[in-house]
């Protein structure tokens, strides 16, 4: 292939094989030697994507050179025209990443040449993409200190990119490319860039330990080392053409063994089909059109001409694309490839071709899926076939979901939210049992905390957005990685932070004990009822969140309190945890006696009785403010009473638990109608909410990956650090089971058969680790090991 496009094609990313912290800075230092360097003579803070390139003579093949490198806004190295690594992860400035590799491998006697593209989006930036200023930082560790960035190092801008600002306003620009401008082949070794300007420096590389954490204006990057691993990426094909204009062409295009020839002045339209949903980096390669442009537009689903709506996602009848675009502008060089700077997410992709003058010929369109490393290790399967294809969707839309932090959704916004995020975490560590993007989004979110103790919503973000009760769905996701967790340090780390939560919340406790008039945005969900009103203080909210004497509200603050006084207890603070004991029980009194209903035999959502949920009644059996044998009759009752609000598919995460807490979990697979509905409906991940929704792709509506394993399969801690395990399956109407999981310490697996009332099987645990098992009203104890299970149940 020609050399030219071999700065995509080859990207390897194989050096997360090499990546490893290495020689971390002495305790009590600050400075790192390596400057920050930038390119002289244009704004940097505005969009721009510029090369920068240094030569390294080597008397010898080095047996280790191992660097640091850190880039603002993101980076892409190539050592000796070897694609090599991306980054930074994304972070805000007093936690700036940086990545640690050793490039010994890559080099060799002599000259060698290390070429890093640095890319800042400028005034479309994502929302999720923070920064200070275009700059690149590199220091090598040891003899590897000639690679230090300073005036030696030298830089060119790329002309050939305009910014494309997205229609969303919020993942940042899409990409206009003349190839013509663009300096071709400038990564090579060999490349002459004698006319390239010095690099400047622009500031001192300093670590985290610099400023204090939560210095609310800091004006550098504080450095600290990646803690989590690199990116997955992997090559794939698109699966079908499904229309093409004025071109005739098939399938064999797409496996890559037939090219695509159009004759000067000939213009097509072809529109391509993933046949899923995916995050990836399209790859497109040309010879010839010089003059040519090609838009690309990549939608999640397509529109009906007639009405706007999307319908049955696998039909294209009568409906087109919409989207954002890449545009690419031909300069009729030999075997160009074209692709974007940052992922893309599509199931469709219409390319748009407009010939000028030139033959033209397409060699190939793929692209390199790309996603968070996560590793399928638990399984689930059973009586019910149907089943798999919620796995497969579930887990399917937690994956493009996770990048390099959690994500609402990959399409429109990129952006990690506590209420996403607690539920995408759990399905993480149950079926990869990798904690450490979890760990990461415990800390970010921790380190968005404004001055009255609050998390921000969402975070890293450069807008601002306060959501208190994420802050305390915060709370409840720090719990869940002390149940799951293996590091009970990692968790006490954070118990200031939960007091300062909980105690901003208590200023709002009326003398009635309940919650009355709270500032910011107190979202609970989107059902109907509460729609987006162009104004995010007044959308998504119950009754009683703008006056105050919201029962949601308030139990949402019961939930955390519950979860605050178990890590208390755990950690040895009795005293404040038996004070958060005596508030929520006075809380949960006064909500039932204000606000329980006689007449309709439910919870109301205000003591006024005017508006009633299937969310307060959830909130009201999760924290044990109905009494316990009231419990059953009531969920029931809001399941099938259909006037009171509904939960959409977030907030039925809630539902469900409060299903489960009530013995009522054999209910489950009767629960999962809206997600059977979705996949009837041709979706291939999960949406933001039931029909019309606006994202087809959205991490808290992966929830029945979660419970088909610790709902169906009933697998749960009984103690904190998974120490202790607990089985309690809910068959439902399945004659079989058959699921394992990760553990901090090997492996959970179970194969059980229910026959009546009596289930038996075998039952996995790693060794040195009990549990118990649990059918109706029987118990059997479960030792480390593979154990044979018959329980006969009332």
């Amino acid at each position: 292939m020609n050399k030219n496009i071999a700065f995509i094609v080859t990207l390897l990313y194989s050096c997360a094989l090499f990546a490893q912290e290495i020689s971390p800075l002495p305790k009590n230092e600050i400075h790192f030697k390596a400057s920050w360097i930038a390119p002289p003579k244009v704004s940097l803070t505005t969009y721009g994507v510029y090369h920068f390139r240094k030569r390294l003579e080597l008397a010898s093949k080095p047996e280790a050179f191992a660097i640091r490198i850190s880039a603002d806004n993101r980076y892409l190295l190539y050592i000796n025209g070897v694609s090599v690594l991306s980054g930074p992860q994304r972070s805000d400035l007093t936690h700036w990443r940086y990545d640690t590799l050793d490039i010994a491998s890559y080099l060799h006697k002599g000259s060698n040449s290390i070429a890093i593209q640095v890319w800042n989006q400028g005034e479309g930036m994502a929302w999720a993409q923070l920064s200070l200023q275009t700059g690149l930082w590199v220091e090598g560790i040891g003899a590897a200190s000639i690679i230090n960035t300073d005036t030696t190092w030298k830089v060119i801008k790329n002309q050939a990119y305009s910014p494309l600002i997205s229609t969303l306003h919020i993942t940042g620009p899409f990409d206009q490319i003349t190839a013509e401008k663009y300096p071709w082949g400038w990564q090579d070794p060999d490349y002459a860039d004698d006319t390239w300007m010095y690099a400047i420096e622009t500031e001192k590389a300093i670590s985290e330990k610099a400023i204090p954490v939560h210095h609310a204006n800091a004006s550098e990057r504080q450095l600290l080392p990646r803690n989590i691993p690199f990116m997955e990426e992997k090559q794939q094909t698109f699966a079908h053409i499904r229309r093409a204009e004025g071109i005739a062409v098939d399938d064999r295009f797409l496996r890559g063994d037939h090219p695509l020839y159009l004759s000067s002045q000939q213009k097509g339209t072809l529109l391509i089909d993933q046949g899923v949903l995916t995050t990836a980096y399209p790859q497109l390669v040309v010879s010839g059109g010089k003059g040519c442009t090609i838009t690309v537009t990549y939608s999640e689903a397509l529109y009906a001409d007639t009405n706007g709506g999307k319908g049955n996602r696998n039909k294209t009848e009568g409906k087109h694309s919409k989207g954002d675009k890449d545009v690419f502008i031909l300069d009729g060089g030999d075997k160009r490839l074209f692709c974007p700077l940052y992922y893309r997410t599509f199931r469709y992709v219409e390319l748009k071709i407009e010939n000028a003058q030139f033959p033209l010929t397409i060699h190939t369109y793929n692209s390199r899926f790309t996603a968070y490393p996560f590793i399928e290790k638990a399984r689930f399967a059973s009586s019910d076939t149907n089943l798999h294809a919620i796995w497969e969707v579930g887990w399917r839309t937690s994956r493009l979901c996770a990048f390099e932090t959690y994500m609402d959704c990959p399409y429109y916004e990129q952006m990690q939210y506590i209420g996403d995020t607690r539920i995408q975490a759990l399905i993480s560590l149950y079926v990869s049992g990798d904690d450490r993007l979890m760990k990461n989004a415990l800390e970010q979110f921790d380190q968005s905390r404004i001055p009255e103790g609050l998390t921000q919503s969402r975070y890293p973000s450069g807008k601002k957005q306060i959501i208190p009760p994420f802050s305390l769905f915060w709370i409840a996701m720090l719990h869940d990685y002390w149940m799951l967790g293996s590091d009970p340090d990692f968790v006490k780390r954070f118990l200031p932070a939960v007091n300062e939560i909980i105690q901003w919340h208590s200023k709002y406790v009326n003398q009635q004990h309940i919650l009355t008039q709270m500032p910011y945005w107190n979202f609970v969900d989107w059902p109907k009822e509460w729609p987006w009103k162009g104004d995010e203080n007044i959308s998504g909210i119950p009754a009683g969140a703008l006056e105050g004497n919201s029962a949601i509200l308030t139990l949402q603050y019961v939930y955390a309190l519950q979860k605050a006084r178990d890590l208390y207890y755990a950690f040895s603070k009795v005293e404040e945890a038996k004070r958060l004991e005596q508030l929520e029980e006075k809380i949960r009194i006064t909500t039932y006696k204000t606000c329980w209903d006689q007449t309709k035999g439910m919870m109301a959502d205000t003591p006024e009785k005017a508006a009633f949920s299937q969310h307060v009644n959830a909130l009201a059996v999760l924290t044990g403010t109905i009494p316990q044998k009231d419990e059953k009759k009531v969920l029931l009752q809001i399941e099938k009473d259909t006037s009171i609000i509904q939960c959409t598919l977030y907030y039925r995460f809630y539902l469900i638990q409060a299903f489960k807490k009530a013995g009522l979990g054999n209910e489950y697979l009767r629960l999962l109608t809206p997600w059977y509905h979705m996949i009837d409906l041709g979706l291939t991940t999960f949406a933001e909410r039931p029909e019309p929704t606006r994202s087809d792709c959205h991490g808290w509506s992966a929830s029945p990956t979660y419970d088909l394993l610790a709902t169906v399969c009933g697998i749960e801690p009984q103690q904190p650090g998974f120490k202790r395990v607990q089985i309690a399956p809910n068959f439902g109407n399945l004659q079989w089971i058959q699921a394992s999981i990760p553990h901090p310490a090997g492996k959970i697996a179970l194969h059980l058969e229910k026959k009546g009332k009596t289930i038996k099987g075998q039952i996995t645990l790693p060794q040195g680790i009990e549990g118990v098992l649990i059918w109706h009203s029987k118990t059997m104890i479960l030792k480390g090991g593979t154990q044979k299970i018959q329980l006969n149940g009332d």
